[in-house]
């Protein structure tokens, strides 16, 4: 289904239609994927089709999947169990809500790695804080950045792990559909996925672990030992053939991510065309090609992301995890960026379905407001 004006693929992309109707046909099982019966049994290969298409999208071995109810989970489930665990937690500045917070819920202690103007992880910060600890620790660091789209140094952050005998998380979330993400090259130890991201339904997602159930996961759910048992309850099959269904359209469909990155390059380059007072913030290093983080100077996030919706256009400022609040990003904080730079950036996120007319839309709502608004301030 199109969306027009729909530019917040990093929150929820549309669902693809094909994961639509896979997600009917597996309602129309109706087995429990745990029965030994014929219904049972269609569910559980369903399950299995779709562990296998996932672990495809993301370059792991099917055994190493954990289904989950989504990317908060994954992470609280790969975070937690290290806090349970007693390792030190390392993670950076710009990480999801659901990162930060399962640091402040679950660990007795934790530490912040900074990042620098464009969004990157330190990695010599990261270097100096595992030397002062004792070996172990457990790092967390992102694929990519969910508001400004900047890519994470994640090789060179495993490298410095590894010296240090740290374990590795990785919120890779914003990163299948739009950029290949391997997790056996990575080299990192565990990483959270989500279907929602690129097209799959809401409501799933997986934790992808090394070596499996032997690798150091933290169950939350205990139950009757479903998904070897990490995380126990009858499987969301629903969710899980769409979920697979999704991982395989993104696999096979090389083309849109170079699409996708010629309309954003084009929407920045019209924006600025505007007025050189726009800041583009992240631009200074690689980012994901379907990610625009903009500033209108002197115009606030909260007054854009309203007025653009009164135009038919949906764009976001902030995570979309924040219960329907406009509040003032972390993120854009974190990268030690002026105030009015931090209190005026909105994020445009394309995808699979964006089309040049949802970049007219959005290019011409902006100059509407920043002539009625923003051009009065910057003046």
């Amino acid at each position: 289904m199109r969306h027009p004006g729909y530019l917040d693929y990093n929150a929820t992309a549309p669902v693809r239609p094909e994961v639509m109707r896979a997600v009917v046909s597996a309602l129309e099982i109706g087995g429990n994927p745990s029965s030994v019966h014929k219904a049972g049994r269609e569910a559980r290969a369903k399950v299995e089709a779709a562990r296998e298409a996932v672990a495809r999208l993301v370059g792991a071995s099917p055994q190493s999947v954990v289904f989950t109810s989504g990317g908060t989970e994954a992470n609280n489930m790969a975070l937690r169990g290290a806090a349970l665990r007693g390792q030190h937690l390392v993670v950076s500045a710009i990480e999801h809500d659901s990162v930060l917070n399962a640091v402040k819920g679950g660990a007795q202690t934790g530490s912040l790695i900074p990042v620098d103007h464009d969004g990157m992880a330190d990695v010599a910060a990261l270097d100096r804080e595992l030397q002062r600890l004792p070996g172990g620790a457990f790092v967390s660091v992102m694929v990519a950045n969910n508001e400004t789209g900047v890519i994470q140094p994640i090789a060179d952050v495993v490298e410095v792990a590894r010296a240090h005998r740290a374990t590795v998380h990785c919120d890779g979330v914003q990163g299948p559909g739009k950029i290949a993400v391997n997790f056996d090259r990575l080299g990192v130890d565990l990483m959270s996925l989500s279907a929602h991201k690129f097209g799959g339904p809401q409501g799933i997602g997986a934790l992808v672990v090394r070596n499996g159930a032997e690798a150091p996961a933290g169950a939350m759910i205990f139950g009757g030992g479903q998904e070897r048992g990490q995380r126990a309850g009858t499987e969301n099959v629903p969710g899980i053939v769409g979920f697979g269904i999704a991982a395989g359209s993104a696999s096979a469909d090389i083309e849109t991510p170079r699409r996708i990155e010629e309309l954003r390059n084009g929407l920045e380059n019209r924006i600025l065309s505007i007025t050189g007072d726009a800041v583009i913030v992240g631009s200074g290093a690689a980012r994901l090609p379907n990610t625009s983080c903009i500033a209108m100077l002197g115009v606030s996030a909260e007054t854009q992301v309203m007025a653009f919706d009164l135009e038919g256009v949906s764009v976001s400022a902030g995570s979309a995890c924040s219960s329907g609040k406009v509040a003032r990003s972390h993120v854009i904080a974190a990268m030690g960026l002026p105030e009015d730079q931090r209190d005026s950036a909105i994020r445009v996120s394309l995808g699979w379905a964006s089309r040049s007319e949802d970049v007219d839309r959005f290019v011409e709502a902006w100059k509407k407001l920043y002539r009625r608004i923003g051009s009065r301030t910057a003046a």
